[in-house]
């Protein structure tokens, strides 16, 4: 019986081997398709930055930091605009306090006032496309967002807008301005895909596989700047009158 017991457990082995040799029963063996191709938004953000074809050009490893030893994450991304759109941003002071206060003041003040804002410039959803440099990621999304009026190369952290006006403050009153700035926003997709392999002798064949992460990128709209010199914040100045 021992005897007979090792005999058909040998048998068995034999089958499976064969099996696993021809790819019959392996496939029930491995994860699915599916769950073997889930990525997290940041981890196809990584595969698109050191992808081989990044918005049609060709990259070096060392464009990402990368040795030759690391090799490609994939073979080509794209970034893909879907929607842009306008709207105001989030008003703040622009100037200091002008009052006309004075006990015995009978007539509007006439004041210059100069004001000024600051707008932070381009913001990205993920880390690797924060603002900070004009190559990478960033740099691609700048080229998208130059496509449309009244804007900048985001890779300038800030923009700014100001002017000196002149203005009156009626009696009893303080005179104040403040700077709504128009702002913009442009979302899209980052579009990561990894070419079909036919396979080899030691290597099984995989089928091309696809990966999207969407992207939201917020900034002001700039005006372009005199004489060449760097854009200007676009948007609404208003006086604002207290009392005294």
């Amino acid at each position: 019986m021992a005897k007979r017991r090792l005999k058909n457990k040998k048998v068995r082995l034999v089958a499976i081997g064969s099996a696993l040799a021809t790819g019959g029963v392996i496939i029930t063996l491995l994860p699915s398709a599916n769950a073997a191709e889930e990525k997290t938004p940041e981890q196809i953000i990584r595969m698109c930055e050191r992808s081989s074809v990044l918005n049609g050009k060709q990259q070096s490893v060392s464009d990402f930091g990368g040795a030759f030893a690391d090799g490609f994450e994939a073979d080509n991304c794209d970034y893909v605009e879907t929607n842009f759109e306008s709207f105001d941003g989030p008003t703040e002071k622009a100037s200091i306090d002008f009052p006309n206060c004075e006990p015995n003041a009978t007539e509007p003040a006439k004041v210059s006032i100069t004001w000024k804002s600051t707008v932070g410039q381009g913001s990205g959803k993920y880390t690797a496309t924060q603002q900070g440099a004009g190559g990478g990621l960033f740099g691609f999304l700048s080229g998208a967002w130059l496509k449309h009026k009244g804007t900048t190369d985001m890779t300038v952290k800030t923009v700014t807008a100001g002017d000196t006006e002149n203005r009156e403050v009626p009696v009893g009153k303080v005179l104040h301005l403040e700077f709504t700035p128009k702002m913009q926003r442009m979302t899209g997709e980052w579009r990561v895909r990894i070419d079909a392999d036919p396979g080899s002798f030691a290597v099984n064949p995989s089928p091309e596989q696809n990966f999207v992460a969407s992207e939201l990128v917020e900034g002001p709209a700039v005006l372009p700047g005199a004489a060449g010199a760097a854009g200007i914040a676009d948007g609404t100045v208003k006086p604002v009158l207290t009392d005294c």
